[in-house]
């Protein structure tokens, strides 16, 4: 009986040992991240000697949606709320359904986080797969631990949005979000002490005569220090950017200079000698694409729309999605004539028409809801693919120059808390007038250095009130942003 027990002890030891030599302890390069942020988060932080783990929170959805407050009402919430807050740093994270692996917003706020930290999360958001909100509010960024940021952004294949208020970098590089291949469409950088240089930057990264951003739809730049020499570079690029629909600018010390050249971007402007010399090689591309890759032309969307001429760029993207290997045999040969329907015009090739963009009454709703903010797929690869802004229709030459008839696509401007005065509302004014039936939906001007009453303000909020789709429904009633009936209306 004594060496029955005995043999059992020793398989039982020796099983022990095989459990030990099949899992040896695992180190954080081992980890294998679950998609769990609550448990990969809190394993993740042991393995790489964290002493204080901060915890993680659940954050219940609330009905609030802050794309309907203006710039103060959410300022005074955010600080308020901040000081019920716990000391302590946690995580709070929104779950998309009852699942702990359907987490689709993270939320760091008010606490410092250190680069080890970072590195956990640069492991495991990546694995998020429902992640769609990145916050971070005053998190102590530093130039080094932004740039980590924005490498495990870019690793979040459907984040799309991201908030990172109270955080100012000296080198102010938020631009690096921007790139061409970002897929962000909501990005918030309020209160980060932006002045002129940042503002160049990120007026470079909107759009360049070379090259532009085509998937952000928000961008928040609220109370910084961009002042004049900011904002009219902010409204360099906006010249040939046509994804941005939503634009704050609130608080950040514009006065008239600034604000003039915001406005004439709106409107009708000249283009430059760097502009027309890209138009003119955009136009001979636009040719020789239409001769020698009809096939691409034809995916055009619709034999009811004028074709659109793509930039190489674009083409190239094209290629990409359909997946055509065999374009060359698409290539029509020297002595063949083009088929009818496809033959190459020498006269100016045509683009897109306005009625291409986001539709108005969508677009509308973008500059009033968050949710509705992002317009489908489909919708915005017809904007960034076949509406290329050099190419407008509306181009005319008249006095020797060639005049742009403006930026029509961005719908929500708020320039509240600056320093207008009545003399830069004239040319909002004129630039409105010039719109016609596109352009702005929405222009906020509260809080400026011109009396409420003046003539030229008055009629700004009268031809807001005609354009906006919020403001009635179809009886004719007065609405606000969540559609429920108000006596008022705002510019």
């Amino acid at each position: 009986m004594k060496k029955r027990v005995e043999k059992s002890s020793k398989e039982k030891v020796d099983k022990v040992d095989s459990v030990t030599d099949e899992e040896p302890p695992k180190t954080a390069d081992d980890y294998q991240c679950s998609g769990n942020l609550e448990l990969d988060f809190s394993e993740l932080c042991k393995l790489m000697g964290v002493k204080e783990i901060p915890s993680v929170k659940i954050k219940q959805a609330t009905s609030t949606n802050r794309g309907v407050m203006e710039d103060d009402q959410f300022q005074t919430s955010l600080e308020s709320q901040m000081t019920t807050w716990s000391s302590k740093p946690c995580l709070q994270i929104e779950l998309e359904n009852e699942d702990h692996g359907s987490v689709k917003d993270v939320k760091i706020s008010g606490w410092k986080v250190d680069e080890v930290v970072l590195q956990v999360l640069s492991r495991i958001l990546p694995s998020l797969s429902n992640l769609q909100c990145l916050h971070m509010w005053r998190a102590g960024l530093t130039d080094s631990t932004f740039t980590s940021i924005r490498n495990t952004v870019y690793l979040c294949s459907n984040l799309r949005k991201v908030v990172l208020e109270g955080n100012p970098l000296p080198e102010q590089s938020y631009h690096l979000l921007l790139g061409e291949d970002s897929m962000l469409t909501d990005l918030s950088l309020r209160n980060n002490h932006l002045g002129e240089e940042g503002a160049r930057l990120i007026g470079s990264a909107l759009s360049t005569v070379h090259s532009a951003n085509k998937n952000l739809l928000s961008l928040n730049l609220a109370f910084n220090s961009i002042g004049d020499a900011g904002a009219i570079h902010i409204a360099q690029g906006l010249r040939l950017n046509r994804s941005v629909l939503c634009l704050s600018l609130s608080h950040n010390q514009i006065g008239d200079i600034g604000a003039a050249h915001l406005a004439e971007v709106l409107g009708p402007f000249a283009l430059t000698h760097e502009e027309i010399v890209e138009r003119r090689k955009l136009l001979i591309k636009g040719e020789e694409s239409t001769m020698v890759q009809p096939s691409l032309v034809s995916l055009a969307d619709s034999h009811e729309r004028p074709v659109s001429v793509r930039s190489s760029s674009s083409l190239d993207r094209l290629n990409k999605t359909t997946k055509n290997p065999t374009k060359k045999k698409d290539t029509p040969k020297k002595d063949e004539k083009p088929a009818a329907g496809q033959a190459a015009k020498k006269e100016e090739p045509k683009v897109a028409k306005k009625d291409n963009k986001v539709p108005r009454s969508q677009a509308g709703k973008s500059a009033g809801k968050d949710n509705n903010l992002l317009v489908s797929e489909q919708e915005r690869v017809e904007v960034v693919e076949t509406v290329i802004p050099l190419l407008d229709p509306g181009i005319v030459h008249t006095g020797g120059k060639v005049i742009h008839p403006g930026n029509t696509c961005l719908t929500s401007l708020n320039l509240s808390g600056n320093k207008l005065t009545e003399q830069s509302l004239k040319v909002f004014l004129s630039s409105l007038e010039g719109q016609g039936e596109g352009g702005l939906l929405r222009l906020s001007l509260n809080r400026n250095q011109f009396p409420s009453d003046c003539d030229t303000y008055l009629k700004i909020q009268e031809i807001m009130s005609l354009r906006d789709p919020l403001k009635k429904n179809r009886s004719g009633q007065v609405e606000d942003e969540h559609g429920e009936p108000k006596t008022t209306n705002d510019a």
